[in-house]
């Protein structure tokens, strides 16, 4: 079973005041991957860009998932974000987004990738997780909701 602290590192959660549009979310999102795991910035941000030029990744509720390959990955990390203010991201419900969570897997990542990507649309489609997000401003707190196993909550 794939844990979601597996995925995501603490400093990898962040609560961005500035996000103004889609571009410049998949550019934080590029630029906390760098700092927090290394990848190089340009090369995530083009990534997650041509990911979203196949079809948007807002998955509705205010939830974006972007995700892309990236060469020379040993396995899928994840970066988390929270927008203070709602940006348009094309959504399928046509909702802004507030709540990004953004993986970048192996290049020949095959199934890893597909698992992690159910795993975190699965902790997005609960309402009531998102709610508790929604409500914090806080990186680390932010880290403890999201890494919350879902086993462990009563339905």
């Amino acid at each position: 079973m794939m844990e979601m602290s597996s995925l995501l590192k603490p400093e990898a959660v962040r609560v961005l005041s500035s996000a103004s549009s889609k571009k410049r979310l998949l550019q934080e999102l590029g630029e906390v991957a760098a700092s927090v795991y290394g990848i190089d910035a340009a090369i995530a941000v083009r990534a997650l860009q041509e990911r979203e030029n196949l079809g948007p990744t807002g998955v509705g509720n205010g939830v974006a998932l972007p995700h892309a390959r990236v060469d020379g990955l040993e396995k899928v990390l994840g970066v988390f974000v929270l927008l203070e203010k709602p940006i348009n991201f094309n959504a399928v419900d046509k909702e802004p987004v507030d709540l990004a969570f953004a993986l970048f897997a192996p290049a020949d990542a095959g199934v890893e990738h597909l698992k992690a990507l159910a795993k975190v649309s699965r902790a997005l489609r609960d309402p009531g997780r998102c709610a508790k997000l929604r409500s914090n401003k806080n990186a680390s707190t932010l880290y403890t909701i999201i890494t919350e196993d879902l086993s462990k909550q009563v339905a």
